[in-house]
């Protein structure tokens, strides 16, 4: 097998393949790849390889490469000077590179971000989850699951052409720029119920600033505060952009608090904040050339006139910067509703995209009965598995229905949604598999505590959770002392709605008892640095963050993890079929133990010989509802002491601005 060396890796140099690693949305991996699919495409197509064989994406600055045979090669995407032997050679065509000769790929200038580098046969690399993509803040895919480095060695894959090498036509190219017009549907979460009406207009009358603080994760904006069409989120949180947990659409924007953020395919796949709008499939390769300065409009589309994802060229209309519009689709984002069958619940259908449907039940409330709903439609689907189904991922009281439009058309996919339901059966007799799943827990964990003097340092130092988390906990639930949070942690058992928050099977999950939901916000803005297996309350729900990264939950402490990073290699406690820990409806219990004999139970299991104790189990809602009738009065009357101190903190924070809209652009 012939090798490739890597004399210069550039700053940020990674293995890709498209359309990278789909389904795993459901537990917190997302799919990676390239994030701007179409350069990485016909890069591809310009070598005669397959459109998803595994190349390199570099931003800002591309890599020095020495082949050790003779090969075929294409640089696209971002325009920059291109070498070979010295020797200038074009982009967006196949060149052809001697046994021994360097290809230098130089740095990006005045528009795009990223370049993409494909190599005949492709470049070889392990297999992840179906995928060789890297996501480097998993730690997988790609080499070794980081960037590429200074004297690395890339191995040549040996797949067979699928077609003749060509120079990529002009009409095919994509066009760049500065000021970028990006394709949008309306959705799932919009005017009038989270938006007034006014915001969703600035939204398409604003040229969004590109913030310097993005990556593959989101693209951060600069733009103007929402007036917001809610005081708050209720029992998700006191910000009126808090929901309940529920899936994400890459291309989606996302408020979290007041800062826009499109989602980028290393993104999230759960949390709690809403979205108005999201980026069409054939649209998001813009994303990955947004650079910091660029600006942005966002412009309203009809989901039937959305161009297809799979379509290159002139078909894609990549080669405009102005985006076609006649208008956009008329529904604030409902696609539709219905009610269960016994007429009690009803059933909203959002639009996600012009590639997922977001079916939610119910009230904005938190209510076991519609996730027991959830789990009902999500089983009626696996046993069906329509032609185009690609993944489904359950939220608090939702799911998301996520198809490829090319074979599936999201009109179809709602008629048929709606069939499903009419032919679900109750819930209420729901019994599911529960282990109970026993974590210790190292309280106000000295890592937690530098995350917090991180964010005050670079992001907010006069947030109302600053410098302490725990004792906003005990102010926000109107308790006595910050021992009273600690015996509530540590008694409450807590039931796994969701995984993925955020990332990495990562659970949200809520108390059973509702006596023991402590009830915070999350951060406005979000931390940018979380540690890894941090827990933290946000709304009602407890999260264990898979990896580090971003995040907003407050903090209570840390835990062993719950991803294996030694996959596929076993690790106890982990099931050797896959590399997360726990599952839907798992039911999670704490013990104390020291930061110090934390640390010593993360190195256990990072070694893959650590313990986890679970036993089994099951859930009956019906039991569970049970037990709240029998408890009903003592549930009312802690719960009314605990919405009295959250109103206190509400007005204290409405008298001390926290809510008043800010002048300018934020971030």
């Amino acid at each position: 097998m012939s090798s490739i060396s890597v004399l210069r890796a550039g700053p940020q140099s990674t293995i890709q393949d498209w359309p990278g690693r789909i389904r795993y949305w459901q537990v917190g991996v997302p799919p990676s790849g390239p994030m701007d699919d179409l350069s990485f495409r016909l890069a591809n197509i310009a070598v005669g390889n397959a459109e998803g064989a595994p190349g390199l994406e570099c931003t800002l600055l591309g890599p020095q490469l020495k082949f050790d045979e003779d090969t075929v090669v294409a640089v696209t995407g971002a325009p920059v000077p291109v070498t070979v032997a010295g020797e200038v050679v074009p982009q967006w065509s196949p060149i052809e590179v001697k046994a021994g000769q360097i290809l230098d790929v130089g740095a990006a200038g005045g528009v795009g971000m990223r370049m993409y580098i494909a190599v005949a046969g492709g470049i070889d690399a392990e297999l992840y989850l179906e995928s060789r993509a890297t996501f480097t803040l998993g730690r997988f895919g790609g080499k070794d699951g980081r960037s590429l480095a200074d004297g690395d060695t890339l191995a040549r894959a040996q797949t067979s052409a699928a077609g003749s090498p060509r120079r990529i036509l002009i009409d095919e190219k994509p066009a760049l720029t500065n000021n970028w017009q990006l394709a949008v549907t309306v959705g799932p979460h919009s005017a009038p119920e989270f938006f007034t009406q006014e915001d969703i207009e600035d939204l398409y009358n604003t040229a969004y600033e590109v913030h310097f603080n993005s990556d593959r994760t989101g693209v951060r904006l600069l733009g103007p505060q929402p007036r917001w069409a809610r005081t708050d989120g209720g029992e998700a949180g006191l910000h009126p952009s808090n929901i309940h947990d529920t899936a994400y659409s890459v291309g989606a924007l996302d408020f979290t608090g007041d800062t826009p953020i499109l989602l980028g395919p290393d993104g999230p796949s759960l949390g709690g904040f809403v979205c108005p709008v999201t980026v069409t499939t054939a649209d998001r390769w813009k994303m990955g050339q947004l650079k910091p300065g660029d600006t942005v409009r966002f412009v309203p589309v009809r989901v039937a006139e959305v161009a297809s994802s799979a379509s290159l060229g002139t078909a894609r209309r990549s080669n405009m910067v102005t985006v076609l519009s006649s208008g956009t689709d008329l529904d604030d984002g409902v696609l539709g509703s219905t009610r269960t069958a016994d007429g009690t619940t009803e059933v909203t259908y959002r639009r996600s995209g012009d590639d997922n449907v977001l079916v939610e039940y119910g009230d904005m409330t938190l209510d076991l009965a519609l996730r027991a709903r959830v789990h009902a439609l999500a089983q009626r689907i696996e046993a069906d598995r329509p032609a185009g189904l690609v993944s489904l991922t359950p939220g608090i009281r939702s799911l998301q229905v996520k198809v490829d439009a090319t074979v599936m058309r999201q009109s179809v996919l709602l008629d048929w949604l709606i069939e499903c339901e009419a032919q679900l059966p109750s819930a209420s007799e729901l019994v599911v598999p529960s282990r109970t799943v026993h974590m210790p827990l190292s309280w106000d964990d000295p890592a937690t505590r530098e995350a917090i003097e991180r964010y005050m340092l670079g992001v907010r130092s006069d947030a109302p959770w600053c410098p302490w988390n725990i004792e906003f906990i005990r102010r926000m639930n109107g308790l006595k002392s910050v021992d009273d949070v600690y015996r509530i942690v540590y008694d409450a058992e807590y039931l796994v709605l969701g995984l993925g928050d955020v990332y990495l099977g990562a659970p949200v999950a809520v108390p059973l008892d509702p006596r023991h939901r402590l009830i915070t916000t999350k951060y406005n803005p979000a931390r940018t640095w979380t540690p890894e297996n941090a827990v933290g309350i946000g709304g009602a729900y407890m999260c264990i963050y898979g990896m580090e990264g971003p995040g907003g939950y407050q903090f209570v402490g840390r835990t062993t993890q719950v991803w294996n990073h030694r996959h596929p290699l076993e690790a106890a406690g982990f099931e050797p079929e896959h590399p997360w820990l726990l599952r839907f409806f798992d039911k999670i219990s704490w013990y104390p133990v020291s930061a110090d004999e934390l640390l010593d139970l993360r190195a256990d299991m990072a070694a893959g010989r650590g313990h986890v104790e679970i036993t089994d189990g099951t859930f009956s809602l019906a039991q569970h509802q049970q037990f709240l009738a029998d408890n009903a009065d003592d549930i009312k009357v802690e719960r009314t002491a605990m919405e009295t101190a959250r109103a206190e903190e509400r007005k204290r924070w409405s008298d001390g601005g926290e809510f008043a809209a800010k002048t300018g652009k934020v971030a």
